[in-house]
């Protein structure tokens, strides 16, 4: 039964992305992830998917367990065509706004992916070599788009694994940077590290 939802689901994401490969276009799907917390970089993936072998798996990343996401981003970088990743750093989304940041980090992704068609998760307006294609949602609607979100939120986590190797006080393995009381009372107890988002910090903790 499970194998049969999963065909349906693959289906509803791949109506969106078909139009496009019918018309005998390469199509990039574009997510972000990495907006919302307190710490770490703003994580952009471009991906071009082939339209065989299906992977009944890939779907909106938030969707899927931690070790499923792992075992499909797995299976994306075996197969996709093309793999963009763009990123942008604490400091500099304390320079430029989270916003800014993240379009930053979409051209970055998107230029090393040469594609006709971007299908991008609600950002407009990017200036890409290439047709723009917003969808609100995007990682619960388009096969492409749902397969970047999977690329950029394994990747994502990575980084604050490897982070919370470096720094094991404060619990970045779990939380992966998001503003959670165990994070909270970290930074309250041994203060802000590089890799804190100062802007972010300051409405919460005003003696940063």
């Amino acid at each position: 039964m499970a194998r049969i939802n999963r065909k349906q689901r693959a289906a509803q994401l791949l109506a969106t992305d078909q139009p496009f490969w019918s018309q005998g276009l390469v199509v990039a799907g574009m997510d972000e992830v990495g907006r919302g917390p307190l710490a770490g970089n703003v994580v952009v993936a471009c991906v071009v998917m082939p339209q065989e072998p299906l992977l009944e798996w890939v779907d909106d990343s938030k969707k899927l367990s931690e070790s499923r996401r792992e075992k499909v981003y797995e299976e994306i970088m075996a197969v996709a065509r093309y793999v963009g990743i763009g990123q942008v750093s604490p400091r500099e989304i304390d320079e430029i706004n989270i916003l800014e940041a993240t379009r930053k980090a979409m051209r970055e992704a998107a230029a090393q992916v040469p594609a006709d068609v971007f299908l991008v998760d609600a950002v407009t307006n990017l200036g890409l070599q290439g047709m723009e294609v917003p969808i609100i949602k995007g990682d619960a609607t388009s096969y492409a788009i749902a397969a970047a979100s999977i690329v950029a939120k394994v990747t994502r986590d990575r980084q604050m694994v490897e982070l919370d190797r470096r720094y094991p006080q404060y619990g970045f393995a779990r939380h992966k940077g998001y503003g959670t009381a165990e994070h909270l009372a970290a930074l309250r107890e041994f203060g802000p590290l590089p890799e804190h988002r100062r802007s972010f910090l300051k409405k919460l903790l005003p003696m940063t």
